[in-house]
């Protein structure tokens, strides 16, 4: 079982150092003011004394400022900032003062029914809020050393213990999280309690019989008391129009949904796969229901596991994964193809027009992969989070920092566009507080052995494992040097992860050549992306290593056609186009004069170049309709960056290798 690193290598990487640097200091100060705008802090302000007016946005509202504060703490770990630092610190002071004497802690309640509690777990997400609450404290308290806000974390949890460890399955969150901050806070403070009461949340799960009846009762307690909340903010502001004035929340996220979308809502709600409540965890071995839920319930699995080490429980998790990546999920990464439960449909049920592919689903499972990457040792996990930092995740955050994509169709006509913000602005923080933490994922050792799972130009010096300085011209060229840093010769296995975009790669070891050979293929089953992570590996190299010692890998960059498999319909003759780690699309400003939709691909056509004026220098993919019409292909994380415009991941064209699914 792999081990996380304590310090995270710190990056100087061409491609991502720039990203890190927009986000720490532009995104997370954007982020803040919207947070402001929309009177998510006012909210807070509201509850501590300190400001008259009435609460807005959501009941989860206090959870984008958590997440916003995680994000600020793990920003001001690796670019320190006294505006940054001043920021946070005011509103913890402002989250002290919210908080009550037993440690609870949630505007929504504490507004609008101060002498109520847990009333509706499944649908008000009062334990996803003080999940999150305790994540940033153990994010800050690691980025800081400070202990102000964790001792605020610990105190909303010790409430937590206290109320919940002894309660039955009706005591568990409709909305996972809580599960993930507790085994962090156990991992921070080491106090027991915090791991039983995280995994008395995950084995209680799906307990609840029959689910319908209390999911009707609980959808009728949410309307009643919704009700109350929208009469008492139409009459605060009714006397009181200048309030809205000053703070006002945006419209919601457009996307376009399926037919029967609300009735297959309904059956989702109705059975509890939507909150993943319809099986206990070892029998949920199918993704289901609400993407961001499943692959945030999922990774506090894992993590259980790597504190339990529950064999049950491994397989579980596995069959799970090996599920989704098989047979529900896109080329990109993403997940949930059904945009009416935001969440997962059938098997191979991926209309690229009707992805939802949300940026928060893209990042829980990352969540997850690392997980399963640390108990399995095996390369696939670490391969998806490669694919999804490139695609699936990186689409949710614009080139300017301040522009988001909340939902990510693989396909649009031109009705989505990025935004400043959004109603319920969950992705935002979400995807900086992952960018600010970027450095965990790229390795991970076992006694004096080392995995190297991203290959992320970095420096890594820890005080008694061997250090790594790599450079990489990723994702744009296949070229990676290692070197290793040694006081003194010793002997250790470096694992070399072999991406499976890859068509193949040298490896030499001080100018001299490394034996490559590579395993046997793992499966002659295609999934439904036509994305396999399976066929990533690792090449070890194991040997008496000596300071300064070099390790250069030159990997084959291909433009590969990934077709779906034929169980697919919405996309049966059509590929999507790939070089590297990056999926690519057509996007009509570069297409002008083609019907994207329509036009026919001529495969044997595709060429990359390199273009220094698009987006700062990137690689195009240059191509032919069969009529020899010129087709342009933009990095699809990139889409939407230019305003409002039609795109396609998929391009009609013939499979020169057809091949069958199984």
């Amino acid at each position: 079982m792999q081990r996380s690193l304590k310090t995270n290598p710190i990056i100087k990487d061409p491609f991502w150092t720039p990203r890190l640097e927009m986000n720490a200091t532009e995104a997370v100060f954007h982020q803040w003011q919207q947070l402001e705008k929309t009177g998510c802090i006012q909210n807070f302000r509201l509850v501590a004394d300190q400001a008259k007016g009435v609460r807005l946005g959501f009941f989860f509202a206090d959870s984008d400022a958590y997440k916003w504060l995680e994000a600020a703490a793990r920003s001001y770990a690796t670019h320190p900032s006294l505006k940054l630092k001043k920021l946070m610190d005011e509103f913890i002071d402002l989250i002290g003062r919210t908080q009550t004497e037993d440690g609870y802690i949630y505007t929504y309640n504490q507004f609008f029914f101060p002498e109520l509690r847990w009333q509706n777990l499944q649908i008000e997400h009062e334990l996803y809020c003080h999940g999150h609450l305790i994540e940033a404290a153990a994010s800050h308290f690691q980025a800081t050393g400070e202990r102000t806000l964790l001792q605020i974390a610990i105190k909303a949890a010790d409430l937590l213990v206290d109320t919940f460890l002894n309660l039955g399955p009706q005591g568990t969150p409709g909305h996972q999280e809580i599960e993930i901050a507790l085994i962090r806070l156990y991992g921070v403070t080491e106090d027991q309690a915090y791991l039983n009461l995280a995994e008395h949340f995950i084995e209680q799960r799906g307990r609840i019989k029959p689910f319908i009846t209390h999911i009707l009762a609980k959808n009728k307690s949410f309307g009643q008391r919704n009700q109350q909340v929208s009469e008492a903010i139409n009459a605060y502001l009714a006397q009181h129009p200048e309030y809205s004035e000053r703070y006002s929340l945006p419209t919601d996220n457009f996307s376009q949904k399926p037919p029967l979308g609300h009735q297959r809502w309904f059956l989702n709600m109705a059975t509890g796969k939507y909150f993943q409540q319809h099986k206990p965890v070892r029998k949920q071995t199918l993704p289901v229901g609400h993407a961001v839920r499943f692959a945030y319930f999922e990774t506090a699995a894992a993590m259980l596991y790597l504190e339990r080490e529950d064999e049950t429980l491994r397989q579980a998790l596995v069959r799970a994964w090996d599920h989704m990546v098989m047979r529900r999920m896109y080329v990109t990464g993403g997940v949930g193809a059904l945009p009416n439960i935001e969440g997962f449909g059938r098997d191979y049920e991926l209309d690229p027009f009707y992805s939802y592919s949300e940026t928060c689903a893209s990042l829980g499972v990352i969540f997850w992969n690392w997980q399963m990457a640390r108990i399995t040792g095996e390369a696939k996990y670490a391969d998806l989070t490669e694919w999804q930092f490139y695609n699936g995740a990186a689409v949710g955050l614009g080139q300017d920092g301040t522009s988001y994509l909340y939902n990510n169709p693989l396909s649009c006509r031109g009705d989505l566009y990025r935004r400043s913000w959004f109603k319920c602005p969950c992705c935002p923080s979400n995807i900086s507080r992952t960018w600010a933490d970027l450095g965990k994922y790229l390795f991970s050792f076992q006694g004096h052995d080392i995995w190297v799972q991203q290959y992320i130009g970095c420096e890594w010096t820890p005080d008694q494992q061997p250090g790594i300085r790599m450079e990489s011209g990723l994702p744009w060229k296949g070229e990676v040097m290692l070197e290793v840093l040694l006081d003194e010769p010793r002997k250790f296995c470096l694992h070399l992860r072999i991406p499976g975009w890859s068509g193949g790669v040298r490896v030499r070891v001080n100018g001299e050549d490394w034996i490559v050979t590579p395993p046997a293929p793992h499966s002659p089953c295609r999934t439904a992306s036509g994305y396999d992570p399976g066929e990533s590996w690792y090449l070890p190299v194991e040997r008496t290593w000596s300071p300064g010692d070099r390790v250069e890998l030159e990997f084959e960059m291909l433009i590969r056609l990934r077709f779906t498999h034929p169980k697919v319909k919405a996309t049966r003759g059509k590929a999507a186009v790939s070089l590297g780690p990056i999926v690519y699309c057509l996007e009509s400003f570069d297409n002008p004069d083609v019907d994207i939709f329509m036009a026919e691909l001529d495969p044997h056509s595709l060429r990359s170049r390199f273009s220094e004026e698009t987006f700062g220098g990137i690689h195009l993919i240059q191509g032919l309709t069969q009529e020899g019409k010129p087709l342009t292909f933009l990095p699809y994380y990139l889409w939407a960056n230019r305003g409002s415009s039609q795109m396609t991941v998929y391009v009609r064209t013939k499979n020169p290798n057809k091949q069958g699914g199984c």
